[in-house]
């Protein structure tokens, strides 16, 4: 193993080509500069320098190594100030999962000043519902995430913030009579068929809507499950039934589909980031941020 002692010593003398300014520079004197550069030169097994009575010249090998060792020399320096950037969170990898309705919200300006404040932060995100999430967490396959959830329900045994707070809405067929006439009322919609997520995917928000059917003396008519909300709202346009939706997905404006608040009894739902107590550095300073960013610029009353 060369130390990098030894690479300092032959980059300062490459430079200098001259054994009496580059000792001076390394503060040895000149035998010792000359005893570890033959050294080098031995481990190598080739010559770095030419050298005579009157000058001393890089070989071939030397010029070739050259920028090789000033890079290895550069993140050599660099290093004490990466540690101390990873230290204050400004610098690292943040491995962030999302549920994909803060897409059309906060989301998108919250991780794009994140990044022009953190440049040398790395962002790995995947879009995940609460339970990938959870069991992400559990095997350490992420740092933070956003999840959905009934309000005041978000999961336990995480550090958790509440990002947003929104009423759901009714998605409906396009064509379907309750788009257009009277407000619509729970009891106009509750015979509707519902296209709703599995219950495995948010409980505490999917025993929140169907128990707001049951404290009505409903027994809501489930026609279709699907995982992801985007694929809700194409169920709906292509009439398998009506859903519950967050209000920030009306920024999904799919052919086919209308969205209406109810008049009453009206519902609404939790994002939450949450995360790990014993988070990173750089998870702290995006928790730090978008709370920041929220406290600034209110998304939803809540």
């Amino acid at each position: 193993m060369i130390e990098m002692r030894a690479w300092r010593q032959f980059a300062v003398l490459a430079e200098e080509l001259h054994f009496g300014r580059a000792a001076q520079r390394l503060h040895i004197t000149q035998p010792p500069l000359t005893m570890a550069i033959q050294s080098l030169e031995r481990k190598l097994g080739t010559p770095l320098f030419e050298r005579t009575q009157r000058s001393v010249a890089l070989t071939p090998a030397g010029q070739a190594l050259l920028p090789e060792v000033q890079r290895l020399l550069q993140a050599a320096d660099d290093l004490p100030r990466q540690a101390r950037a990873a230290a204050d969170g400004l610098a690292g990898r943040l491995r962030l999962a999302f549920v994909s309705s803060i897409t059309y919200g906060p989301l998108p300006e919250w991780l794009r000043s994140f990044r022009q404040a953190n440049p040398d932060v790395v962002l790995a995100l995947r879009e995940a519902t609460l339970d990938v999430q959870l069991d992400a967490f559990a095997s350490g396959d992420i740092d933070a995430g956003f999840v959905l959830h009934a309000p005041g329900a978000a999961p336990q045994g995480l550090q958790a913030w509440r990002a947003l707070n929104e009423p759901l809405v009714m998605a409906l067929p396009d064509r379907h009579p309750l788009t257009t006439g009277r407000p619509l009322t729970f009891d106009r919609l509750a015979p509707e068929p519902l296209v709703i997520f599995p219950r495995s995917m948010a409980p505490s928000l999917f025993d929140a809507i169907v128990g707001h059917y049951r404290a009505r003396g409903v027994t809501p008519q489930i026609a279709q499950e699907a995982n992801q909300l985007q694929t809700i709202v194409n169920l709906v346009s292509a009439g398998m039934g009506v859903a519950w939706v967050p209000a920030s997905l009306m920024q999904l404006q799919r052919p086919g589909v209308v969205y209406r608040a109810l008049s009453d009894a009206p519902l609404s739902c939790d994002t939450s980031l949450v995360w790990r107590a014993e988070a990173l550095p750089v998870v702290r300073r995006f928790v730090d941020h978008v709370q920041a960013a929220e406290a600034m610029h209110p998304q939803l009353a809540t």
